[in-house]
């Protein structure tokens, strides 16, 4: 008699042995995170997005669970990654500006693992580039930015390893589709790509969509290539796991704390627990995989990290895991400082802007060495005549101290109902709902970097990417 995997219910065991059954020994199962760079949960087909080709996460979805609110800590690329590696939030982890490491003396997650007899590997980007080193695990490869050879060198690990004497916690992280998308659309017609939502629809914008698209689909190949691998040499009972660190890089996604920009994909194939073709509504956070994969494993979840464990979910034993979810943003180096905390809880989404004083700006609006500006400045174009692009790029730039959304009646986040009569009980709530949190986690509200003021002319618009030396040093001046 053969136990389902993961089981460990000890009335049947001692069943087993009264009736004179050797009771079998439960393997760790082997474990694979595949997480994807910049990719929004609605960009994908299991998630409805009919125009993008995604046929790997597909079959994925139909093999396991896939988690309609799966969240991340942050939307930037170190602090999130930090937060599932640590299991803790940016404020207490220590890295809470992109491309900030994790404090030195916190435990990460390959320890965990390898205490519980696991061999952790790493390949691609799975920290925040170069920063892997710092994480032990027992080996990694291929960290830098784009180094697009990590996929098929992870399968050739993979064949190579073959089944092990130890199990496997095995994570992978392709760079698409982060920028630089691929030049051409590579099949994606740019007339018939839905528009980001909120953005401008432009020729530029729809090139550049089909463009992402492209990225997107690149992105699933490499899941095919591993997924693949993992079935032929690993066998049918590992769990896959697919996730993204955060939005995808439009102007209401990414360094957003909208939920374009902090919910992403989470599908989990977990076979003979996670039931085929299902889907869970229950809301979870980055922070929790860290653990939920330690209790997959068979170890105790620590109760010092913010993470807790919901392998109940994977098991159908709970259909609920959090009441509430936090998400906090602080900036990207000079070219993002915009420090936003939010919180969601039901229906209600709210947002805190902790200086609207600063003018938004990313890499979407300001030029850089990957040609990011080329379709926002088709928008400043089309907002000369067109008042509703002219809206767009004034709500981009421009933010409120606080907004409040009904995600139930506006899942885009288009209506801010901070003035909203029929919000006032959910804002009083939400506000301070969030104080607390934010003093529990000794959250300081840092400002990193030089944040550009909405005084300032040249903060933003054709003066800020004017290539003035000294137009960027006053835009870049800090407030006072």
């Amino acid at each position: 008699m053969k136990l389902p995997l993961g089981s460990r219910s000890l009335p049947l065991l001692l069943l087993l042995v009264v009736c004179g059954f050797a009771a079998p020994a439960v393997a760790a199962p082997d474990i694979v995170l595949f997480i994807a760079d910049d990719l929004s949960q609605r960009d994908i087909s299991p998630y409805g997005a009919k125009a993008f080709r995604t046929p790997n996460l597909q079959a994925l979805a139909d093999a396991g669970l896939t988690f309609e609110n799966a969240y991340v800590a942050s939307p930037s690329c170190a602090p999130s990654r930090a937060a599932l590696l640590t299991g803790l939030m940016p404020a207490r982890n220590g890295s809470e500006a992109n491309h900030s490491r994790p404090k030195a003396e916190i435990r990460k997650w390959p320890a965990y693992f390898q205490e519980l007899g696991y061999e952790v590997v790493a390949y691609g980007k799975v920290s925040h580039y170069r920063h892997t080193i710092d994480y032990g695990f027992d080996s990694f490869a291929h960290d830098k930015f784009h180094e697009d050879i990590a996929i098929p060198e992870a399968v050739k690990f993979l064949r190579n390893r073959g089944k092990g004497s130890k199990p496997l916690c095995l994570l992978v992280g392709t760079n698409w589709p982060h920028v630089p998308w691929p030049d051409t659309p590579e099949g994606y017609d740019p007339e018939t790509i839905p528009p980001a939502p909120g953005n401008v629809d432009t020729h530029a914008s729809r090139l550049a969509r089909a463009r992402y698209a492209a990225a997107v689909t690149r992105a699933d190949r490499d899941l095919g290539l591993v997924m693949s691998a993992v079935r032929e040499v690993l066998g049918d009972q590992a769990l896959i796991a697919f996730t993204s660190d955060h939005g995808s890089q439009w102007p209401f996604g990414k360094w957003n704390c909208y939920e374009g920009g902090v919910r992403v994909p989470l599908i989990v194939s977990w076979p003979g627990v996670t039931k085929a073709a299902s889907r869970t509504s229950a809301m979870v956070s980055w922070i929790d995989l860290l653990p939920t994969l330690v209790s997959v494993a068979g170890g105790a979840p620590s109760d010092a990290i913010d993470g807790r464990s919901f392998v109940g979910v994977l098991k159908g034993t709970a259909d609920a895991h959090r009441d509430a979810i936090f998400t906090t943003h602080s900036g990207d180096g000079n070219w993002n400082v915009y420090p936003q905390r939010g919180v969601r809880v039901g229906r209600w989404k709210y947002i805190r802007n902790l200086h609207p004083e600063f003018a938004f700006t990313s890499h979407v609006d300001l030029p850089d060495r990957q040609g990011n500006r080329t379709y926002f400045e088709s928008w400043q174009k089309a907002a000369e005549t067109d008042p509703a692009a002219a809206a767009a790029i004034k709500r981009y730039h421009l933010r409120p101290a606080e907004e409040l959304f009904d995600l139930d009646a506006d899942p885009l986040e288009q209506q801010n109902l901070v003035e909203d009569p029929r919000g006032k009980e959910a804002l009083d709530r939400l506000r301070r709902q969030l104080d607390e949190w934010m003093t529990s986690q000794g959250d300081q509200q840092t400002v990193f970097g030089e944040p550009r003021l909405l005084t300032d002319p040249t903060s933003f618009g054709p003066d800020a990417i004017s290539g003035d030396p000294q137009a960027r040093k006053r835009a870049g001046r800090k407030a006072p």
